[in-house]
């Protein structure tokens, strides 16, 4: 349903007629105010919106905590040192 330009010449008429021609800029700048209101909620709203879902795509990155390596004793490392000569001289 778009208006075409007759009856937008007649909205305009209408409107001119029941507010008088001081009144229209006054109206026209209060609703541009508003609008602007508008948008800056919406902003600020989504704004808002995406750190949560940030916040919550960085809590589900987070590594896990992990443990540390035991430090080899000696003995563990001849035992260790003994298999590897083993596989190299059976091959």
């Amino acid at each position: 349903m778009i208006l075409g330009q007759p009856e937008l010449l007649i909205i305009l008429l209408l409107v001119i007629i029941l507010f008088g021609g001081k009144k229209i800029p006054e109206l026209a700048r209060s609703a541009g105010k508003a609008k602007l209101e508008y948008r800056k909620g919406m902003e600020e709203a989504e704004a808002a919106e995406r750190e949560e879902e940030e916040e919550e795509e960085v809590e589900e990155v987070k590594p896990k905590k992990t443990t540390k390596r035991r430090k080899k004793t000696a003995s563990k490392k001849k035992a260790t040192r003994k298999k590897t000569t083993r596989k190299k001289t059976s091959e």
